[in-house]
Protein backbone atom coordinates (compact mmCIF):
# COMPACT_ATOMS: atom_id res chain seq x y z
CA UNK A 1 0.00 0.00 0.00
CA UNK A 2 1.55 3.72 -0.85
CA UNK A 3 2.11 5.64 2.26
CA UNK A 4 -0.30 8.89 1.89
CA UNK A 5 0.26 12.84 2.77
CA UNK A 6 -2.47 14.66 4.02
CA UNK A 7 -4.10 17.69 1.06
CA UNK A 8 -2.59 19.70 3.87
CA UNK A 9 0.78 19.28 3.06
CA UNK A 10 0.35 21.41 -0.52
CA UNK A 11 -1.33 24.26 1.65
CA UNK A 12 -0.19 27.96 -0.29
CA UNK A 13 0.56 25.77 -3.22
CA UNK A 14 -1.97 27.21 -6.37
CA UNK A 15 -0.50 30.79 -4.62
CA UNK A 16 3.05 30.16 -5.10
CA UNK A 17 3.12 28.52 -7.84
CA UNK A 18 0.80 31.22 -9.97
CA UNK A 19 3.34 34.28 -8.34
CA UNK A 20 6.39 32.11 -9.45
CA UNK A 21 4.80 31.77 -13.20
CA UNK A 22 3.30 28.33 -13.35
CA UNK A 23 0.12 27.43 -13.93
CA UNK A 24 -0.69 25.61 -10.88
CA UNK A 25 -3.43 23.88 -12.31
CA UNK A 26 -1.74 22.20 -15.12
CA UNK A 27 0.75 21.33 -12.85
CA UNK A 28 -1.54 19.51 -10.58
CA UNK A 29 -3.12 18.04 -13.43
CA UNK A 30 0.41 16.38 -14.57
CA UNK A 31 0.31 14.75 -11.79
CA UNK A 32 -3.18 13.33 -11.38
CA UNK A 33 -4.48 15.91 -9.07
CA UNK A 34 -7.82 17.95 -9.03
CA UNK A 35 -7.13 21.45 -8.35
CA UNK A 36 -10.82 21.71 -6.80
CA UNK A 37 -10.00 19.08 -4.02
CA UNK A 38 -7.05 20.96 -2.30
CA UNK A 39 -9.78 22.94 -0.30
CA UNK A 40 -10.28 19.06 1.80
CA UNK A 41 -7.28 19.90 3.52
CA UNK A 42 -8.23 16.07 5.31
CA UNK A 43 -8.52 13.97 1.95
CA UNK A 44 -5.13 11.74 1.76
CA UNK A 45 -3.09 11.67 -1.31
CA UNK A 46 -0.29 9.55 -2.51
CA UNK A 47 3.05 10.91 -0.68
CA UNK A 48 4.70 9.89 -3.68
CA UNK A 49 2.38 12.55 -5.92
CA UNK A 50 3.32 15.27 -3.73
CA UNK A 51 7.25 14.90 -4.47
CA UNK A 52 6.72 14.61 -8.12
CA UNK A 53 4.45 18.07 -7.86
CA UNK A 54 7.37 19.57 -6.08
CA UNK A 55 10.19 18.96 -8.49
CA UNK A 56 7.99 19.43 -11.55
CA UNK A 57 6.63 22.82 -10.18
CA UNK A 58 10.88 23.38 -9.40
CA UNK A 59 11.47 22.71 -12.54
CA UNK A 60 8.96 24.79 -13.99
CA UNK A 61 9.77 27.65 -12.38
CA UNK A 62 13.18 27.64 -12.27
CA UNK A 63 13.70 27.98 -8.41
CA UNK A 64 15.42 25.36 -6.40
CA UNK A 65 14.11 26.88 -3.54
CA UNK A 66 10.11 25.52 -3.92
CA UNK A 67 10.45 23.97 -1.09
CA UNK A 68 11.21 26.33 0.92
CA UNK A 69 9.27 28.75 0.05
CA UNK A 70 5.84 26.64 0.12
CA UNK A 71 7.41 26.00 3.95
CA UNK A 72 7.29 29.29 4.72
CA UNK A 73 3.12 29.46 3.87
CA UNK A 74 2.44 26.37 5.73
CA UNK A 75 0.49 26.87 9.46
CA UNK A 76 0.67 24.63 12.04
CA UNK A 77 -2.55 23.71 11.51
CA UNK A 78 -0.96 21.66 8.59
CA UNK A 79 -0.16 18.81 10.69
CA UNK A 80 -4.45 18.32 11.07
CA UNK A 81 -5.85 17.67 14.91
CA UNK A 82 -2.13 17.12 16.63
CA UNK A 83 -1.42 20.61 15.69
CA UNK A 84 -4.12 21.70 18.62
CA UNK A 85 -1.97 19.59 21.44
CA UNK A 86 1.45 20.58 20.13
CA UNK A 87 0.12 24.18 21.24
CA UNK A 88 -0.04 22.73 24.79
CA UNK A 89 2.58 20.22 25.12
CA UNK A 90 5.32 21.84 27.94
CA UNK A 91 8.79 22.22 26.22
CA UNK A 92 10.12 21.53 23.36
CA UNK A 93 10.91 17.27 23.68
CA UNK A 94 7.35 16.87 24.52
CA UNK A 95 6.39 18.37 21.33
CA UNK A 96 9.20 16.33 18.78
CA UNK A 97 8.49 13.32 20.53
CA UNK A 98 4.45 13.68 19.56
CA UNK A 99 5.79 15.05 15.82
CA UNK A 100 7.75 11.66 15.67
CA UNK A 101 4.57 9.49 17.29
CA UNK A 102 2.17 11.05 15.55
CA UNK A 103 3.72 11.31 12.11
CA UNK A 104 1.48 8.92 10.69
CA UNK A 105 -1.51 11.04 11.22
CA UNK A 106 -0.11 13.42 9.11
CA UNK A 107 2.26 12.40 6.23
CA UNK A 108 2.35 8.36 6.18
CA UNK A 109 5.91 8.57 4.62
CA UNK A 110 7.47 10.76 6.89
CA UNK A 111 10.40 9.40 9.08
CA UNK A 112 11.50 11.73 11.64
CA UNK A 113 13.54 10.63 14.45
CA UNK A 114 15.21 12.32 17.88
CA UNK A 115 18.88 11.08 19.02
CA UNK A 116 21.05 12.67 21.75
CA UNK A 117 24.64 12.09 22.30
CA UNK A 118 27.43 14.50 24.36
CA UNK A 119 25.19 17.14 24.77
CA UNK A 120 23.79 17.01 20.91
CA UNK A 121 20.73 16.48 19.86
CA UNK A 122 20.18 15.20 16.12
CA UNK A 123 16.45 15.39 14.56
CA UNK A 124 16.57 13.49 11.03
CA UNK A 125 13.94 13.65 8.37
CA UNK A 126 13.11 11.16 5.95
CA UNK A 127 10.84 9.86 3.41
CA UNK A 128 9.84 6.12 2.94
CA UNK A 129 7.69 6.35 -0.25
CA UNK A 130 8.26 2.97 -1.08
CA UNK A 131 9.20 3.84 -5.22
CA UNK A 132 11.64 5.60 -6.86
CA UNK A 133 10.88 9.68 -6.73
CA UNK A 134 13.22 12.76 -6.92
CA UNK A 135 13.03 14.27 -3.00
CA UNK A 136 14.73 16.76 -2.41
CA UNK A 137 12.05 19.58 -2.75
CA UNK A 138 10.10 17.40 -0.39
CA UNK A 139 13.37 17.22 2.25
CA UNK A 140 13.67 20.44 1.76
CA UNK A 141 10.02 21.30 2.64
CA UNK A 142 9.88 18.55 5.68
CA UNK A 143 13.08 20.10 6.93
CA UNK A 144 12.13 24.22 6.98
CA UNK A 145 8.54 22.99 7.89
CA UNK A 146 9.57 21.34 11.23
CA UNK A 147 12.10 24.20 11.92
CA UNK A 148 9.07 26.60 11.15
CA UNK A 149 7.11 24.52 14.19
CA UNK A 150 10.31 24.47 16.21
CA UNK A 151 10.70 28.44 16.06
CA UNK A 152 7.06 29.16 16.28
CA UNK A 153 7.29 26.98 20.40
CA UNK A 154 10.68 28.92 21.16
CA UNK A 155 11.80 32.20 19.43
CA UNK A 156 11.24 32.99 15.84
CA UNK A 157 14.92 33.97 15.79
CA UNK A 158 15.96 30.68 16.78
CA UNK A 159 18.61 28.74 15.08
CA UNK A 160 20.06 25.40 15.45
CA UNK A 161 23.55 24.60 15.28
CA UNK A 162 23.11 22.97 11.96
CA UNK A 163 20.63 22.14 9.10
CA UNK A 164 21.61 19.11 7.12
CA UNK A 165 20.72 18.25 4.29
CA UNK A 166 22.14 14.73 2.17
CA UNK A 167 21.71 16.49 -1.12
CA UNK A 168 23.80 18.96 -3.05
CA UNK A 169 23.77 22.64 -2.66
CA UNK A 170 21.47 25.01 -4.87
CA UNK A 171 23.38 27.35 -7.31
CA UNK A 172 22.27 29.92 -5.70
CA UNK A 173 21.78 29.68 -1.60
CA UNK A 174 19.70 33.48 -0.56
CA UNK A 175 16.54 32.04 -0.21
CA UNK A 176 18.57 28.68 2.05
CA UNK A 177 20.64 31.43 4.28
CA UNK A 178 17.41 33.88 4.57
CA UNK A 179 14.95 30.93 5.55
CA UNK A 180 17.02 28.19 8.03
CA UNK A 181 20.09 30.20 8.75
CA UNK A 182 24.07 30.46 8.09
CA UNK A 183 24.36 27.22 9.44
CA UNK A 184 24.40 24.87 6.30
CA UNK A 185 25.46 21.24 5.66
CA UNK A 186 24.97 20.09 1.97
CA UNK A 187 25.88 16.38 1.05
CA UNK A 188 25.92 15.69 4.95
CA UNK A 189 25.30 12.17 5.72
CA UNK A 190 21.55 12.90 6.76
CA UNK A 191 19.11 15.48 6.39
CA UNK A 192 17.62 17.47 9.47
CA UNK A 193 18.15 19.71 12.08
CA UNK A 194 21.21 19.74 14.98
CA UNK A 195 20.88 21.71 18.26
CA UNK A 196 22.22 21.35 21.77
CA UNK A 197 20.39 18.83 23.60
CA UNK A 198 19.15 21.46 26.47
CA UNK A 199 17.14 23.09 23.88
CA UNK A 200 14.62 20.31 24.19
CA UNK A 201 14.10 21.07 27.73
CA UNK A 202 13.23 25.17 26.83
CA UNK A 203 9.67 25.89 27.16
CA UNK A 204 6.84 26.12 24.88
CA UNK A 205 5.82 29.79 24.74
CA UNK A 206 2.83 28.69 22.89
CA UNK A 207 1.59 27.38 26.10
CA UNK A 208 -0.53 27.61 28.77
CA UNK A 209 1.54 26.67 32.29
CA UNK A 210 -0.98 28.54 34.07
CA UNK A 211 -3.77 26.58 33.35
CA UNK A 212 -3.07 22.81 33.44
CA UNK A 213 -6.81 21.52 32.53
CA UNK A 214 -5.33 23.20 29.26
CA UNK A 215 -3.46 20.28 28.26
CA UNK A 216 -5.44 18.03 29.46
CA UNK A 217 -8.14 18.40 27.53
CA UNK A 218 -5.83 18.87 24.28
CA UNK A 219 -4.75 15.21 25.33
CA UNK A 220 -7.54 14.25 25.27
CA UNK A 221 -8.02 14.57 21.29
CA UNK A 222 -5.37 12.04 20.72
CA UNK A 223 -7.36 9.39 21.06
CA UNK A 224 -9.31 10.73 17.72
CA UNK A 225 -6.04 10.16 16.01
CA UNK A 226 -5.49 6.80 14.75
CA UNK A 227 -2.99 5.04 17.42
CA UNK A 228 0.69 4.38 16.43
CA UNK A 229 1.15 1.52 14.61
CA UNK A 230 4.62 0.95 15.84
CA UNK A 231 5.65 0.68 19.68
CA UNK A 232 8.76 2.42 21.71
CA UNK A 233 10.52 -1.42 22.14
CA UNK A 234 9.88 -1.74 18.47
CA UNK A 235 10.98 1.93 17.43
CA UNK A 236 14.36 1.33 20.18
CA UNK A 237 14.96 -2.19 18.21
CA UNK A 238 15.39 -0.02 14.75
CA UNK A 239 17.28 2.66 16.01
CA UNK A 240 19.99 0.46 17.54
CA UNK A 241 19.72 -1.86 14.16
CA UNK A 242 20.42 1.16 12.29
CA UNK A 243 23.47 2.27 14.63
CA UNK A 244 24.88 -1.59 13.94
CA UNK A 245 24.54 -2.11 10.78
CA UNK A 246 27.45 -0.41 9.01
CA UNK A 247 29.64 -2.00 11.42
CA UNK A 248 28.11 -5.52 10.67
CA UNK A 249 27.44 -6.52 13.96
CA UNK A 250 23.70 -6.42 13.14
CA UNK A 251 22.69 -9.40 15.23
CA UNK A 252 19.27 -10.16 17.58
CA UNK A 253 21.77 -10.87 20.35
CA UNK A 254 23.69 -7.66 20.42
CA UNK A 255 20.62 -5.63 19.99
CA UNK A 256 19.03 -7.14 23.29
CA UNK A 257 22.67 -6.65 25.29
CA UNK A 258 21.83 -2.96 24.01
CA UNK A 259 18.26 -3.30 25.16
CA UNK A 260 19.18 -4.94 28.53
CA UNK A 261 17.05 -8.17 28.07
CA UNK A 262 17.90 -11.47 27.11
CA UNK A 263 17.82 -12.37 23.49
CA UNK A 264 14.66 -14.88 24.54
CA UNK A 265 12.82 -12.09 26.05
CA UNK A 266 13.30 -9.54 22.94
CA UNK A 267 11.86 -12.41 20.83
CA UNK A 268 9.17 -12.94 23.02
CA UNK A 269 8.25 -9.14 23.42
CA UNK A 270 8.75 -9.01 19.53
CA UNK A 271 6.02 -11.58 18.85
CA UNK A 272 4.01 -10.50 21.41
CA UNK A 273 3.83 -7.34 18.69
CA UNK A 274 3.16 -9.64 16.20
CA UNK A 275 6.82 -8.07 15.08
CA UNK A 276 10.07 -9.62 14.36
CA UNK A 277 13.83 -9.12 14.69
CA UNK A 278 14.25 -10.18 10.94
CA UNK A 279 11.15 -8.24 9.46
CA UNK A 280 12.69 -4.45 11.70
CA UNK A 281 15.76 -5.72 10.24
CA UNK A 282 14.37 -5.50 6.37
CA UNK A 283 12.46 -2.39 7.37
CA UNK A 284 15.43 -0.36 8.15
CA UNK A 285 17.31 -1.39 5.73
CA UNK A 286 14.51 -0.39 3.37
CA UNK A 287 14.34 3.15 4.53
CA UNK A 288 18.01 3.26 4.68
CA UNK A 289 18.64 2.42 0.92
CA UNK A 290 15.64 4.76 -0.20
CA UNK A 291 17.13 7.38 1.05
CA UNK A 292 20.72 6.61 0.39
CA UNK A 293 19.75 6.50 -3.67
CA UNK A 294 17.97 9.18 -3.83
CA UNK A 295 21.11 11.14 -2.94
CA UNK A 296 23.98 11.44 -4.49
CA UNK A 297 26.61 11.18 -1.98
CA UNK A 298 27.39 7.30 -1.30
CA UNK A 299 28.50 4.62 -4.30
CA UNK A 300 26.19 1.63 -4.67
CA UNK A 301 29.07 -0.01 -3.10
CA UNK A 302 29.13 2.14 -0.02
CA UNK A 303 25.68 1.88 0.35
CA UNK A 304 25.91 -1.89 0.37
CA UNK A 305 28.35 -1.52 3.51
CA UNK A 306 26.22 0.89 5.55
CA UNK A 307 23.45 -2.06 4.93
CA UNK A 308 25.44 -4.17 6.27
CA UNK A 309 26.10 -6.63 3.53
CA UNK A 310 28.80 -8.60 3.35
CA UNK A 311 29.19 -8.19 -0.35
CA UNK A 312 27.31 -5.59 -3.21
CA UNK A 313 25.90 -9.02 -4.60
CA UNK A 314 24.01 -9.92 -1.47
CA UNK A 315 22.19 -6.38 -1.15
CA UNK A 316 21.75 -6.42 -5.06
CA UNK A 317 19.87 -9.44 -4.76
CA UNK A 318 18.23 -8.58 -1.45
CA UNK A 319 17.04 -5.09 -3.22
CA UNK A 320 15.67 -7.01 -5.87
CA UNK A 321 13.33 -8.98 -3.61
CA UNK A 322 12.15 -6.10 -1.43
CA UNK A 323 11.61 -3.80 -4.28
CA UNK A 324 11.70 -5.56 -7.40
CA UNK A 325 13.85 -3.65 -9.55
CA UNK A 326 18.06 -3.37 -9.43
CA UNK A 327 19.63 -0.72 -7.41
CA UNK A 328 20.82 1.11 -10.08
CA UNK A 329 17.41 0.88 -11.63
CA UNK A 330 15.85 2.51 -8.33
CA UNK A 331 18.77 5.32 -8.83
CA UNK A 332 18.40 6.16 -12.55
CA UNK A 333 14.55 6.70 -11.63
CA UNK A 334 15.20 9.11 -8.94
CA UNK A 335 17.85 11.23 -11.41
CA UNK A 336 15.22 11.30 -14.04
CA UNK A 337 12.79 13.07 -11.82
CA UNK A 338 10.01 11.25 -12.96
CA UNK A 339 10.27 8.11 -10.36
CA UNK A 340 9.33 5.81 -14.47
CA UNK A 341 12.54 3.34 -14.63
CA UNK A 342 14.53 4.68 -18.12
CA UNK A 343 14.00 2.12 -20.60
CA UNK A 344 17.98 1.62 -21.43
CA UNK A 345 18.57 1.74 -17.65
CA UNK A 346 15.99 -1.22 -17.30
CA UNK A 347 17.79 -2.85 -20.73
CA UNK A 348 21.21 -2.69 -19.02
CA UNK A 349 20.54 -3.83 -16.05
CA UNK A 350 23.82 -6.29 -15.37
CA UNK A 351 25.97 -3.60 -17.22
CA UNK A 352 28.03 -1.06 -15.06
CA UNK A 353 25.83 1.91 -13.83
CA UNK A 354 26.77 5.23 -12.70
CA UNK A 355 28.74 4.29 -9.77
CA UNK A 356 31.10 2.01 -11.08
CA UNK A 357 29.33 -0.82 -10.43
CA UNK A 358 29.84 -4.03 -12.20
CA UNK A 359 27.42 -6.57 -13.37
CA UNK A 360 26.56 -7.71 -9.13
CA UNK A 361 24.31 -4.35 -9.29
CA UNK A 362 21.72 -6.27 -11.42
Amino acid sequence: MRPSARYATLYGYPDLAASLGCDPAALLHRVGLDPDDLDASDTWIPAVVVTRLLELSAADSGREDFGLLLAQRRRLSTVGPLSVVLREEPDLRCVLELLIRYEHSYNEAARLRLTEGDGVARLTVALELGEPAPVRQAAELGVAAVLGIIRLMRDPRWQPLAVCFEHRAPLDLGSHRRLLGPRLRFEHDFTGLVFATRELDAPNVLAHPDDPLLRTYARGLLSSLPQPPGSALVDRVGLIVEALLPMRRCSMSRVARGLGVSKRTLHRQLDARHDSFAAIVDRTRAGLAERHLAGDRFSLTEISELLGFAAPSAFSRWFRRAFGMSPTAWRAACRAGTGAVPPETADAAGTEGPDGAGEGWS
